[in-house]
Formats: structure tokens, C-alpha cells, sequence
């Protein structure tokens, strides 16, 4: 809105009863306009440093966790690999042993798949009512067939069925020349897997012998009569290991050489090495260091004032003075003191890694973490010290991410303050805008004021004037007579 007063002279009073105006107006509005600068200015550099205080935290809680991944271990204490991945897959854990294995694959373990008999009316076939019993192994399911029932919605009930579903049992339709199949096949693997469907009437037209093969690769070719077990029955894997027989009725062996699972892909011949995951544990405990060093530099960042050569303050950092990145600093340095849950490797220092007593940083020396790996062989324990025992949260990792969790978490500490800044931010908006419309009413009225005292000043100059004239008059008429 345009300000009421109005620059120059007064006409009557010949007084610049604008920057009178002005100069009242400000000195009104100073120190008011002064408490709502400094509290934005500092309430704007606080959101901006709990932002950059968020992401920080954020990023180190994702390194945490991927390091601390199950299902993608980052601190194994032996590497395995393959010469073939295409024949054999290869992990180890900590209780693996260095050494060479010749694995030759003659077959895989195979699952069961049955088909039922043709339908001639296709996916819309009537299917008597009646109790199907579905057998896999010693296992047995019961399933309701209602009446009205067609080939399709058999087939949706089957993969509807959670215990089914559990089992690894599920159920499709395939068309052939002949028909419309009810075609079942299972997840599960090796021999006695195989899955026969009978009934509680005994003359369901869903009855197939899972034990007898049909289809070209197997068995006779199909008729429309064809029920039983689709090309061949399942079975166990069978390989060897440096020419040891073995069998399983799956194709993860984790029991056959100790610390060792061997994924069996394909039928062939493959040499498995292990020996210690020296390179891996190093990398992955720098990404350890790095992320935490991140974490604690960009907090000393957030906290730090700048200074100038003398050593004085200069520019205040955005949450200097501020407890909270000191209280995240104190919760996050608590673990690293904590003794780990190996038997032999216990705590950091013995892998080399150490507190800097001037920063606050993590160093990683190198040549300890060598002699650790070589000298002491504690490779095995370092997944032990930063994943804990299984299904524990005794990892440096995990007692890591639960101290931060009361400031990282929906409704934590961060995200409280950070509410609380953007009401401190809308308050001071609201006061701005009220001073802002206290000061427009206040430039109004002393310009009116001003105005008024101009004019009459004007009109008392005018009567003045005239009364003066009127004397001059009268001594002119006087002279004159």
C-alpha cells in the first residue's frame, strides 16, 4: 500500500512535515522491527541447519542398515567363488575353513508338477461337488468343492487356500488339443515331493497319481485320459564333492561342507575356492568409518562459528550454541566405547580403528587391520562385532541405529523441533504483518495530524497578513490627512 505521507515543504508552515513524519515512524518501529529481523534471521538459519542435520542423520541410518543387511552380508571373514556360476553358486559365513572343492553336478533337484485329465468344455467344465484331499509327502490338505463349481474356479480356490499356498502349492489351467487341464506344481523340491489329488467320494474327475509319469519326455503320449505326473516325478539332486557322493532334495546345500552353501544351477563341473575376505572386511569397515566420520564433521560443521586470523568470532555457524547436535555427537559415540559380543574381538582398536581426541573422528589404521587379519586371524569375528549373533541386536551396527532412532523416528526429537521452528516461523510472519499494519495507521494519523497543523498554520498566516495589511491602511489614511 503507498505510504499517506507526503515528501516536501508544507505550504503554511514551510516545515518538510514528511520527514518529520518519517522520522517519528521509524523511530516507533525499531526496535520492534529489530526483535523480528534477529528472531528470523536465526529462525531461518535453525531450519536450514535441522534440514541439513536431518539428511546427515538420514544418510548415516541407510549406512547402518545396508551394512548391516542380512541378505547381502558386507562382513563375511571368507570369500567364496566359483570357477562356473552357471553350474555352482557359491556363499560362506564365518566358520568356513581356506581351501580348494571340485563340485560336479549330475542332476538338479526337480519339484512336482500333475496335471489332471482333459475337459473337454474347457475352463467353464462343471466340477462335482465334493472334498478334494491334495497329498505332497506326508503332508495332506482337504479342500471344499461346492457345488456349481467349474474347472476355473477350482483352480482359484486351490491358489486361494492359504495352507496351499504355504505349502508352496499352486494350481493353473492348460489348454491342449484335447482340452482344458488342471495343472498343480509346487515349489517344494527332491524325491517324495511329489503331489497326488484324490477325493473324499473317491470318484472325483480331478484324480491324478502323482507317482505316474505321462507326457512324450516320460512317459506315453497324452490322451484326453492322461492324469498323473507332467515328463518325470521328482527327485534329489545328485553331485559330489572332490568325488564324494551326496544327494538333496534341494538344490541350497548348506550342510555339506562346513561354513560353505553351495547353490546347484546346472549339471556340470565346477572348483570352488574360499580363502580370507581380507579386501571385503576392509572396505566395508571404511564405509563404516566414512559414514560416521560424515555424520560428526557435518555435525562439528553445523556448530562451528567461523573466526577470523585473530581467533575472533566472525559468522556464527547454523546451530552454534544449539545442544541438540551435542547430544546426537554424545549418542553415537556411546556404542563405539561398548565391548562387542566376539570372544577374541572385542573392541575397535584391536582392528585398528580409533577416536581422534581433537575432532572427534574415527581414523582406520591399515596396518593394525592387517596384522589383526594375518597375525591374530580374527577375520571370522568382525561380522560378530558389527551384526551381532543372529537374530540378536548386539552388533555395533544395531546398537548404532537405536541410539539415533529417538531423534531419527516419526515424532523424534528432529522432527519435534522442526515443528516447532516452522510455528516459530509463522509466528513471526504474524508479527511482522501486525507491525506492519500498526505502522500504517501510525504514518496516517501523524500525517493527518501534521496536515492539519500545516493548514492552520497557513490560515493563521493568511489572518495575519490581512490584519497587518489593515494597520498599514489605516497609518497610510493617517499620514495622508
Amino acid at each position: 500500500m503507498a505510504s499517506p505521507i507526503l515528501p516536501g515543504t508544507g505550504l503554511g508552515s514551510g516545515l518538510d512535515t514528511g520527514a518529520i513524519v518519517k522520522a517519528l515512524v521509524n523511530a516507533d518501529k525499531a526496535a520492534k522491527q529489530g526483535q523480528i529481523d534477529r528472531g528470523t534471521a536465526t529462525n531461518t538459519a535453525s531450519i536450514s541447519g535441522i534440514g541439513t542435520l536431518k539428511s546427515l542423520m538420514a544418510a548415516f541410518n541407510k549406512a547402518m542398515k545396508d551394512l548391516g543387511s542380512t541378505t547381502t552380508p558386507q562382513f563375511p571373514g571368507f570369500a567364496a567363488t566359483s570357477s562356473d556360476v552357471k553350474i555352482v553358486g557359491v556363499t560362506a559365513n564365518n566358520s568356513a575353513v581356506n581351501g580348494n572343492y571340485v563340485v560336479k553336478v549330475d542332476n538338479l533337484a526337480t519339484s512336482s508338477k500333475v496335471t489332471s485329465a482333459a475337459f473337454a468344455g474347457g475352463t467353464t467344465s462343471p466340477i462335482t461337488a465334493d472334498t478334494l484331499i491334495i497329498t505332497q509327502g506326508t503332508s495332506t490338505y482337504n479342500l471344499d468343492i461346492k457345488p456349481g463349481a467349474t474347472l476355473q474356479s477350482v483352480r482359484d480356490s486351490i491358489n486361494a487356500d492359504t495352507s496351499l499356498k504355504g505349502a508352496g502349492i499352486s494350481a493353473n489351467i492348460v489348454t491342449d488339443s484335447f482340452g482344458s487341464r488342471l495343472v498343480l506344481g509346487s515349489t517344494t523340491t527332491g524325491a517324495g515331493s511329489d503331489i497326488s489329488v484324490g477325493s473324499v467320494s473317491g470318484s472325483s474327475e480331478l484324480t491324478i497319481d502323482g507317482s505316474t509319469v505321462v507326457g512324450e519326455s516320460g512317459g506315453p503320449a497324452m490322451t484326453p485320459t492322461s492324469a498323473g505326473s507332467i515328463g518325470a516325478v521328482a527327485i534329489d539332486a545328485k553331485f559330489s564333492i572332490d568325488g564324494m557322493a551326496l544327494t538333496s532334495k534341494s538344490n541350497t546345500v548348506d550342510k555339506a561342507v562346513s561354513g560353505l552353501t553351495l547353490n546347484l544351477v546346472a549339471t556340470g563341473t565346477s572348483t570352488v575356492t574360499v580363502a580370507s575376505n581380507n579386501d571385503g572386511l576392509k572396505a566395508s569397515i571404511q564405509k563404516f568409518v566414512d559414514a560416521y566420520n560424515a555424520l560428526a564433521n557435518g555435525i562439528t560443521a553445523l556448530t562451528k562459528p567461523s573466526l577470523d586470523d585473530d581467533g575472533n568470532l566472525t559468522v556464527a555457524a547454523a546451530l552454534t550454541g544449539d545442544a541438540l547436535p551435542r547430544s546426537i555427537l554424545s549418542a553415537i559415540r556411546g556404542p563405539l566405547a561398548e565391548t562387542g559380543a566376539g570372544d577374541k574381538l572385542t573392541v575397535l582398536a584391536q582392528l585398528g580403528i580409533t577416536t581422534d581426541q581433537k575432532t572427534g573422528a574415527l581414523s582406520f589404521d591399515s596396518s593394525k587391520f592387517t596384522s589383526a587379519m594375518n597375525d591374530k586371524k580374527l577375520g571370522g569375528e568382525v561380522q560378530k562385532m558389527f551384526v551381532g549373533d543372529a537374530g540378536s541386536n548386539n552388533g555395533l551396527l544395531a546398537r548404532m541405529t537405536k541410539v539415533i532412532a529417538p531423534f531419527t523416528d516419526a515424532g523424534g526429537v528432529l522432527e519435534q523441533r522442526t515443528t516447532s521452528l516452522n510455528k516459530t516461523k509463522t509466528k513471526l510472519t504474524n508479527d511482522q504483518g501486525a507491525l506492519d499494519r500498526r505502522i500504517e495507521t501510525l504514518t496516517a494519523v501523524l500525517t493527518k495530524k501534521y496536515n492539519d497543523m500545516d493548514t492552520l498554520v497557513g490560515k493563521l498566516k493568511a489572518t495575519a497578513s490581512n490584519i497587518t495589511s489593515m494597520f498599514e491602511a489605516i497609518t497610510a489614511q493617517q499620514r495622508n490627512s
